[in-house]
């Protein structure tokens, strides 16, 4: 083993004592200061921290989750985001039984997640990631995903109040609802509660892993001793993208509460909150929202009237979506910082200006369909919003499209 490997090794094996007790130490302190504070928001911290940390240990990216199950044939990051899915539908059913929370799925405005899903999935593969895998992916240090990650807002300001505002607010009209005015839901359409279809779900997927188990040889199905983790090697090692999934589907239950508790009703999300961190930096017109009571504002008389239909009223911040995006790019450096992995990737040229325009392309199709994968797909399937479901399936056909096109060259790649 050379110098230098051994000094890496041990700059490691330190890392991985640091922060193994800071981290957690802190986020201890920070809750405890929530509940003394009754400051929920607070909580956001500690969930976006974790949020980025398991995202980080999963690679569980949308974009490549999408593009390498025909790239690589690799379906794996595919069932990591669904295992996640089904898990956050279990918990959110028990929040909904309990009657902690008021379930709300996203509206059907299927013009604007047919088009901002088609934006969105196309600016993916450009990127090379989508939101929130650009900010874990630049926390690390990945310079694309930085550049990309600098344009992000400047899409999402361009359709919230640029010049594809009024575009926006058109699409925003055709909406599809059930009778009486009710989104459309999966329960909505069924008549079966909430927590009936997600033990649906969770059983239907049961099964499944358990017959595709079988068709595995036993030897595939053995554990090497070698590969039983511990603490030390889950943190400082790789995650199965399941093992992730489970972790953040498990994590949208506190999420959840937490979110409700801050004046926004609904599990995680990112893009919105990467929007409003820019503009705490560019603008002081702002209505500040950070718990269930009315937001103050700044220079505005009523913040429940929306900044298109008020003139001069203050562009909204929503202080637990900015905490939960700048923690989860913490965590994911954490992570990285854990594993070696938290350096400065360079990258040629061309490749940045290609992500600076993915960055301006996710920003706006996200702000056209009001979320990226993570409020669209991971917490909007999560609740059966049936509008988001369609959402996905335009990502993912606009994604394998530009994947097949720009990253394959319009040729399939033979394995072996």
């Amino acid at each position: 083993m050379g110098a230098n490997e051994m000094k890496e090794g041990s700059n490691l094996n330190v890392n991985w004592k640091i922060y193994s007790t800071v981290s957690p130490l802190c986020m201890i302190i920070i809750t405890i200061a929530a509940a003394v504070t009754k400051l929920w928001v607070l909580t956001a911290i500690p969930i976006g921290f974790l949020f980025g940390f398991f995202l980080q240990k999963g690679d569980l990216c949308g974009s490549s989750a999408f593009s390498e199950t025909i790239m690589m044939r690799d379906p794996r990051k595919i069932i990591g985001l669904w295992m996640l899915i089904v898990v956050a539908m279990l918990g959110i059913g028990g929040l909904d039984l309990l009657g902690w929370v008021k379930l709300n799925p996203k509206p059907f405005l299927y013009l604007n997640y047919i088009i901002g899903g088609i934006i969105f999935g196309t600016g993916m593969v450009l990127a090379g990631g989508c939101i929130s895998g650009c900010l874990y992916k630049g926390a690390a240090g990945n310079l694309n995903s930085i550049v990309a990650l600098l344009a992000v807002p400047v899409g999402v300001m361009l359709v919230e109040f640029g010049p594809l505002n009024g575009m926006h607010l058109w699409m925003k009209e055709h909406i599809i609802s059930l009778a009486g005015g009710e989104k459309v839901s999966l329960f909505a359409l069924t008549g079966l509660p909430f927590w009936v279809l997600s033990l649906i779900f969770a059983g239907i997927t049961a099964v499944t892993v358990a017959a595709l188990k079988q068709r595995k040889p036993n030897a595939n199905q053995s554990i090497r001793k070698a590969d039983r983790a511990g603490l030390k090697r889950a943190m400082t090692g790789p995650w199965k993208p399941w093992v992730a999934g489970v972790a953040i589907g498990l994590l949208m239950v506190p999420a959840y509460l937490s979110s409700a508790a801050s004046g926004r009703n609904y599990p995680l999300g990112v893009t919105h909150g990467v929007m409003q961190a820019e503009l705490l930096l560019v603008d002081n017109n702002l209505t500040h929202v950070y718990s269930s009571k009315p937001a103050s504002a700044t220079g505005a008389t009523n913040p429940a009237i929306p900044p298109s239909k008020k003139e001069g009223s203050g562009k909204k911040v929503v202080w637990w979506l900015v905490a939960g995006v700048l923690s989860l790019m913490l965590g994911s450096w954490v992570s990285a910082r854990m594993s070696g992995r938290a350096r400065l990737l360079p990258k040629p040229p061309d490749e940045i200006l290609v992500a600076l325009l993915g960055g301006l392309m996710i920003g706006t199709g996200a702000a056209f369909a009001g979320g990226c994968v993570v409020g669209n797909i991971m917490s909007g399937w999560a609740l059966m919003s049936v509008g988001t479901i369609l959402f996905g399936v335009v990502v993912v056909l606009a994604n394998w499209t530009t994947t097949y096109f720009y990253m394959m060259g319009g040729q399939r790649i033979r394995r072996g």
